[in-house]
């Protein structure tokens, strides 16, 4: 078999770039035998060329990424540099030299998706993002491929694996949320300032970038409302298990009515999950990304969600397919990213709610509780009451109420003299 060389200009060369570096010179061979393709890494910009890099020929190595998105013999890019910019001048100027492009980068997706996809389609070629969403999962190519037919009415799914191996230490291992962080700061899966992951802000880019694929509709990283981690506690795990549940962080996309006036709400926040729902066994760094359809019903992609290696994993299928469709003058259109979505507001939505309320344990108390629930139309599904001397512990479980309506409630209890503390608020899955 004729091998046909593909000259790789790679775009950063971090956790993820350093390891796909390793992944092409591990696969090269196999990937030749099967598809007829050479990988070639032909360029790699980096920020600080004097740094070691121990997996990188030190002579391919620049820091002028705009020559390498220029440069006649490199046939695909690969950006991992992440963030806005530079990312889009230069993801845009390789497309418009009529060059593939393979990017992980979601917060660039989240952002700037539309204008993306419009330049890969108007120049027809790939502009392909496996690695954007879900680590290792394949979940983007099911969305645009596969499951194009299908109606897809709700996404939900763990697509942070730093907090998912967060809660899963806390709840396992009693470790306090603190303790829990620095562990996966130790071992690569949270960055020095964790910002982004435990405060939901990367679950809510790879929100942004499903809901646009899967509804055929324009979301954007603004669109969607996020609350994080790092309020969960001891407390509330051990409750959640006593209750039957645990403790996720989840990324919820969904569809509401159909046609000119359909809606869709985009969320990402703790929630407690029913401990026989399959996302309730995601361990660890996993991710998992859970559908429901009209006509599939419902599906489940599970993989490793953090980590260098994981993520160079998808981003080395794109390439393959980039360099497949760039021999055959094909490529992979892009769903989506054209009208804006109507957006749900989150004070519209419906859930059901887990309350934690220290009270006065005094005659009444429980009555005047019951009165507030009521007055707001938040219907109580069970309550359990706990002793704790002069105060009580009230823990409840609603039926479905709005956010509206439940913040209302919340709201009058931090101003009624009975309620000594509002503990803790977290959404419940599976009423």
């Amino acid at each position: 078999m004729t091998s046909t060389p593909i000259n790789i200009g790679l775009l950063g060369c971090g956790s993820v770039g350093g390891a796909l570096v390793e992944l092409i010179a591990e696969r090269a061979d196999a990937i030749e035998e099967t598809t007829g393709l050479r990988l070639v890494i032909g360029a790699v910009a980096v920020r600080n060329a004097s740094k070691s890099r121990t997996s990188v020929d030190e002579s391919l190595l620049t820091t002028d990424a705009r020559a390498v998105v220029s440069d006649p013999a490199i046939d695909v890019v690969v950006e991992v540099i992440g963030g806005i910019e530079p990312a889009r001048e230069l993801i845009l100027e390789a497309m418009k030299n009529g060059k593939p492009v393979v990017t992980a980068n979601k917060e660039l997706l989240a952002n700037c998706g539309s204008e993306l996809y419009g330049a890969a389609a108007a120049s027809g070629i790939d502009l392909l993002f496996e690695a954007a969403a879900a680590g290792a999962i394949p979940i983007i190519r099911p969305l645009r491929e596969s499951l194009l037919g299908e109606d897809l009415r709700r996404i939900m799914g763990i697509v942070n694996g730093t907090t998912n191996y967060i809660l899963t230490k806390m709840a396992e291992d009693g470790a306090e949320y603190a303790d829990a962080l620095s562990d996966a700061q130790r071992l690569g899966y949270a960055e020095r300032d964790p910002t982004a992951d435990v405060e939901g802000f990367d679950a809510g880019a790879k929100a942004a970038i499903m809901a646009s694929l899967a509804f055929g509709v324009r979301v954007v990283a603004g669109d969607v409302y996020h609350e994080g981690i790092s309020e969960v506690s001891q407390a509330d795990i051990a409750f959640a298990r006593r209750l039957g549940y645990e403790i996720k962080l989840l990324t919820i996309a969904e569809v509401f009515g159909s046609g000119p006036d359909r809606e869709i709400g985009v969320r990402v926040h703790p929630a407690m999950v029913p401990e026989d729902h399959p996302l309730a066994s995601v361990r660890d760094s996993f991710n998992a990304v859970f559908l429901e359809g009209t006509a599939a019903g419902q599906l489940m992609f599970y993989g490793r969600g953090a980590g260098g290696r994981p993520t160079a994993s998808a981003v080395l299928g794109d390439l393959i397919d980039a360099a497949l469709n760039l021999g055959q003058h094909s490529h992979r259109r892009v769903p989506g990213g054209g009208t804006s979505a109507k957006i749900r507001p989150i004070d519209q939505l419906e859930t059901a709610y887990y309350l934690n309320l220290e009270v006065a344990d005094s005659p009444g108390v429980l009555a005047e509780v019951a009165g507030v629930f009521g007055r707001h139309g938040v219907s109580i599904r069970s309550m359990e009451q706990e002793g704790l001397g002069v105060e009580a512990r009230l823990v409840f479980i609603t039926h479905l109420a709005t956010e509206r309506d439940l913040q209302a409630t919340v709201a009058e209890f931090r101003s009624l003299p009975v309620v000594t503390g509002v503990r803790s608020l977290m959404r419940v899955i599976g009423e």
